[in-house]
């Protein structure tokens, strides 16, 4: 098994930046992408952005171009996710999820581990 636990949600301005983190332990050579994933209150979760599990890859969600940055440590086991210019329509529960397959799908059955969620809520 896998396990995946996020930290660092908060309440945040608009304008404002967070990082988010996740932890993997257990059966980690078990996995390969990851990604992050969110969901607003009464909306389907979505994908944020993505990392290849076997190339420099990354992918994101277009409305987070520029504002959000995904990132790896293998060694730490640690998924990153840099927020910057946040904006109210990125208040969320985030996600953390991996996959056994090496390319992050967008599609949220692809995903066999999630973590609990870390809420993030972006309001003056």
């Amino acid at each position: 098994q896998v396990q995946l636990v996020e930290s660092g949600g908060g309440l945040v301005p608009p304008g404002g930046s967070l990082r988010l983190s996740c932890e993997v332990s257990g059966r980690t050579y078990s996995i390969s992408a990851m990604a992050w994933f969110r969901q607003g209150a009464g909306k389907d979760r979505e994908f944020v952005a993505g990392v290849h599990g076997r190339e420099p890859a990354k992918y994101y969600q277009e409305s987070v171009k520029g504002r959000f940055t995904i990132s790896r440590d293998s060694a730490k086991n640690m998924l990153s996710l840099e927020m910057n210019s946040l904006i109210p329509e990125d208040t969320a529960v985030y996600y953390c999820a991996a996959t056994r397959s090496s390319t992050p799908s967008r599609d949220v059955t692809s995903y066999a581990y999630w973590g609990q969620g870390t809420q993030v809520t972006v309001s003056s």
